[in-house]
C-alpha cells in the first residue's frame, strides 16, 4: 500500500540532486562561453549559427522537460489526495502517473545535457583548431604530453 511518506519522499530528493547537478554544469558552461567570448575578440569568427541552433532546439527540450515535471508533481499531489481519501485505486494511478512523467523528463533532461555537452565541445574544438576531441582523444593527449619528459635519458 503507498503512504503519505512513498509519495512525499521521492521528489525532493531528485529535485535536490538535478539542482546540484544543473549548479555544477552551469558553472562549468558560463567559464567556457566566458574562455570562448575571449577568444572570439582576438581571433576569427566562431561556431555562431550552429550554436543558435543547438540553444533552440534545447529551449524546446527544456519547455517540454519542464513540462512532464509540473506534470510529475501534479500526479503526485493526486496520489497524496487519493491517499487522504483512501481511494487505493487512485492513489495507484496517479504515483504509477507521477513515476512515468518524472521518467520522460529525465530522459530529455539527458538529451538537453548531451546537446549542451556538445555545444560546448564545439566552442572549445574552435578555440583548438580540431573538431569534437573524444575522452580517448583528450586523455592520449595528456597521457602523451605526460611521457615525453620522462622518455628523455638524463645526461
Amino acid at each position: 500500500m503507498i503512504t503519505y511518506n512513498t509519495a512525499a519522499l521521492l521528489f525532493p530528493a531528485i529535485s535536490l540532486i538535478m539542482l546540484a547537478y544543473t549548479n555544477r554544469f552551469l558553472a562549468l558552461a558560463t567559464l567556457v562561453r566566458s574562455l570562448h567570448a575571449k577568444y572570439l575578440e582576438r581571433n576569427k569568427g566562431g561556431v555562431l549559427k550552429g550554436q543558435i541552433e543547438n540553444l533552440r532546439y534545447r529551449l524546446k527540450l527544456l519547455r517540454h522537460m519542464q513540462g512532464m515535471g509540473v506534470l510529475s508533481f501534479i500526479a503526485c499531489i493526486l496520489c497524496m489526495y487519493g491517499i487522504y481519501l483512501n481511494n487505493t485505486l487512485v492513489a495507484e494511478i496517479s504515483f504509477a502517473s507521477s513515476l512515468l512523467f518524472f521518467t520522460v523528463s529525465l530522459v530529455i533532461s539527458f538529451v538537453e545535457i548531451q546537446l549542451s555537452n556538445k555545444a560546448l565541445e564545439l566552442e572549445l574544438s574552435d578555440m583548438e583548431d580540431h573538431r569534437d576531441p573524444s575522452l580517448v582523444q583528450y586523455l592520449k593527449k595528456k597521457l602523451d604530453h605526460r611521457k615525453k619528459p620522462a622518455d628523455k635519458p638524463e645526461e
